[in-house]
């Protein structure tokens, strides 16, 4: 039986970031993945003729610009190209559009409110601020507040260190900014309702919380963190689908040595005298290893995948209550040609935009309310791309795909199982919606692939179809996550490392996690280490 340095458990973004960086390093390093394609949610899939369809994930900007480069993605085919703005449909047949030059930005808001064009300037200089503060800390280890060694002392004076470049008010804007909700954070500087309806969707995106939820105003900022080609906050999209990224990763963790195995869906963690021995996969064939590193979401790594018995009962108690809850459906569409939209001027830079159809902090809060009750939002928040518009390898000529975010879908109704016929309720409310803006819309839909949180978590393995593995909430950041003591990726098994979006800095297509993960593994086994820097290692 071959014995490998390292075995990685699931072959998504995360899980390859880490294969690849531990396999740069010279150990020999198997990935495992349960699905007959790589890539977890960062996956381009051909499931309508000759659409390909970014059936999960479907943007990018969060992706590391040092995992990029340490990695070389460009080698591996990965490009990425920006796309325009943002767009928000209004009631009354008006729009609300936002576009990347400043000048042209700042009319459009003038438009609906010279007050909130000039609150705009202040509000940008602000959360880039924060931006500043957070991102350094991005690819970094989190420190144990309560350890005295080296290196946590070493971060924390660092995260002092960034608070004391603030003043006074900074430092006070800070704190209630991390314990906001969005709407109240922006309604200190807007009076309109369609532009803070526009900001607020970024508070939403992925999250079991509302507009008016303390802590959505960091996630709007997890949203603003990453860049595309040095412009901070810029979103684009991986040319070939979000498969792209998980197709250079795999590139690069190949060219390194790395072994790769699909349909190896792993049953359980082998732990032999308090240290990880290997795995058992589904078709029981048993595989060793030193170390064993897992890209699942913490309740599925240690509730499905590992004995009680193996694990101390104060932290599985933990983990049994790590809030990962499902609120985010998706449809991905087929469509005979691109969609008119009568409220938009013609050849509008708009529709390559991102789109939405609520406007008002009110309705994106009874969508929310919607959730609570166990039903999907009957008048939901949706994040509409056509990322054909941008890039036209995935459909046929003079066709279109379209994919669309939606908010708020349960990942049970009433706390059961969902049938069919609601499923195709739920896309028709999707589909309605959007028609009332674009009267030739249903007439193009040649195909509909309907995503709800039960089908994220069947197909991919997340816990209840949670994007982020794990609600972004101040009880389950830094040091907290995913829970107090082990926040630092290894777990408390000898041997057993996380790699996922359970663990900081969280979800999206960072592959930060995988990154420090793999820093910490070869700190562990005092192996090269050709992870990029953080301020741990000046």
């Amino acid at each position: 039986m071959k014995r490998y340095d390292a075995l990685v458990l699931g072959a998504g973004h995360n899980g390859l970031t880490t294969a690849a960086f531990l396999a740069r390093a010279g150990l020999r390093v198997l990935c495992l993945e349960k699905n007959d394609y790589i890539g977890g949610a960062a996956v381009s899939r051909n499931l309508y003729k000759d659409w390909i369809y970014s059936n999960c994930s479907y943007v990018c900007s969060l992706l590391r610009p040092e995992i990029f480069r340490a990695l070389e993605l460009e080698r591996h085919g990965l490009q990425i190209t920006p796309f325009g703005g943002s767009l928000t449909f209004m009631e009354n047949g008006d729009y609300f559009g936002s576009y990347h030059d400043p000048a042209v930005a700042y009319r459009e808001m003038v438009r609906h409110s010279r007050r909130d064009a000039d609150a705009y300037v202040r509000y940008r200089a602000d959360t880039r601020r924060q931006c500043r503060l957070i991102r350094d800390f991005l690819l970094t280890t989190p420190p144990d507040p309560t350890s005295f060694r080296a290196a946590d002392l070493r971060a924390l004076k660092a995260i002092g260190g960034k608070l004391a470049e603030l003043d006074e008010m900074q430092m006070y804007d800070t704190l209630r900014f991390w314990t906001s909700s969005v709407a109240d954070f922006l309604s200190e500087y807007f009076e309109t309702d369609v532009i803070k309806a526009a900001l607020s969707g970024s508070g939403i995106i992925g999250t079991a919380l509302g507009v008016y939820s303390p802590g959505t105003a960091y996630v709007l900022l997890h949203h603003y963190m990453g860049d595309i080609d040095g412009n901070v906050g810029a979103w684009g999209y991986a040319r070939g689908g979000m498969g792209a990224v998980s197709n250079a990763l795999a590139g690069a963790f190949r060219a390194a040595g790395g072994e790769l195995r699909t349909e190896a869906g792993v049953s359980q963690i082998l732990v032999k005298k308090g240290k990880v021995s290997g795995v058992v996969l589904d078709n029981d064939e048993e595989i060793e290893a030193d170390v064993v590193v897992s890209a699942m979401d913490v309740k599925r790594t240690f509730l499905d995948c590992m004995q009680a018995s193996d694990l101390p009962g104060s932290f599985r108690h933990r983990i049994e209550h790590f809030k990962i809850r499902g609120s985010s459906g998706k449809l991905n569409i087929a469509l005979d040609g691109l969609p008119e939209f009568p409220a938009l001027p013609k050849g509008s830079p708009l529709y390559h935009a991102d789109m939405h159809f609520i406007d008002s902090l009110s309705r994106m809060e009874r969508a929310y309310d919607d959730w609570k009750d166990g039903a999907w939002s009957a008048d939901p928040y949706i994040d509409m791309v056509i990322p054909t518009m941008t890039d036209p390898t995935m459909a046929p000529p003079g066709k279109h795909f379209m994919s669309c975010f939606v908010q708020y879908c349960p990942h049970k109704l009433q706390g059961r199982d969902w049938t069919q016929p609601e499923r195709e309720a739920f896309a028709q409310t999707v589909i309605d919606q959007i028609a009332r803006y674009s009267p030739n819309f249903k007439d193009l839909i040649l195909h509909v692939e309907i995503r709800t949180p039960e089908d994220i978590e069947a197909e991919i393995g997340i816990t209840e179809g949670n994007i982020f593995h794990g609600e972004l909430t101040l009880d389950q950041l830094l040091f907290n996550r995913p829970v107090p003591g082990f926040s630092q990726y290894r777990a408390p098994v000898s041997g057993l490392y996380l790699c996922g979006s359970s663990t900081h800095p969280g979800g999206g297509v960072m592959a930060a996690p995988g990154a420090n993960a793999a820093r910490e593994i070869l700190r562990d086994l005092k192996r090269p280490n050709p992870v990029p820097p953080s301020y741990e290692d000046d």
